[in-house]
């Protein structure tokens, strides 16, 4: 008799109406983030490639215990969070693999960062203590990816890609935090992920 595997998949809220965050009782990716633009991206990720399939689904991201879907904005999650629900859950409870290749993901691939001083290090060190979790919770990532005369650029992932609300959370939140703790800092902006 084979037995399957106790998995829970719940979802929560994010800040962005389109995005919604399915979270898993097991990890998906040990570290690191990826995200899924379009189907021929996940080459490498038979599961994200699956999530595709379903109507609407314009971007998968995956990263630690939980998978951010965002959905075309004239679909309603009212139908689409069952479905996907149930079959992130069946998907996981078969063992399906998440990703084929090497057994490491290399996260964030098409984020190269060069650290090249001290003041690089502590931002990206503010950010991780600071700004990182907070974003996490809302189904997204922030990545540094360079400073350069006084402007931080950075890249948002998953819910935070194309969320009504991140420009305000970037300039109000983020920036400040940088400005106070790292006096060069002059300004933040973002690159959608």
């Amino acid at each position: 008799m084979e037995s399957r595997k106790a998995i829970t998949v719940y979802t929560e809220s994010t800040p962005n109406p389109a995005s919604l965050k399915f979270v898993a009782s097991q990890y998906l990716l040990e570290e690191g983030s990826v995200e899924y633009q379009h189907l021929a991206d996940a080459v490498n990720a038979p599961f994200a490639a699956s999530l595709f399939q379903f109507s609407g689904v314009k971007s998968v991201f995956i990263t630690s215990n939980f998978v951010t879907i965002t959905k075309d904005e004239s679909l309603d999650w009212y139908e689409l969070s069952p479905l996907l629900r149930t079959y992130i859950q069946q998907y996981l409870r078969e063992g399906s693999p998440l990703f084929t290749g090497p057994k490491i993901q290399q996260a964030d691939a098409n984020v190269a960062t060069t650290i090249t001083s001290a003041i690089d290090e502590k931002i990206i060190a503010t950010l991780d203590e600071y700004v990182k979790p907070a974003v996490e919770q809302d189904g997204g990532a922030i990545l540094f990816k360079s400073f350069e005369s006084g402007i931080v650029t950075v890249v948002l992932k998953g819910s935070c890609s194309g969320c009504p609300s991140s420009t305000m959370t970037l300039k109000g939140g983020i920036e400040n935090l940088l400005k106070q703790l790292i006096p060069e800092v002059t300004e933040v902006v973002a690159e959608a992920g």
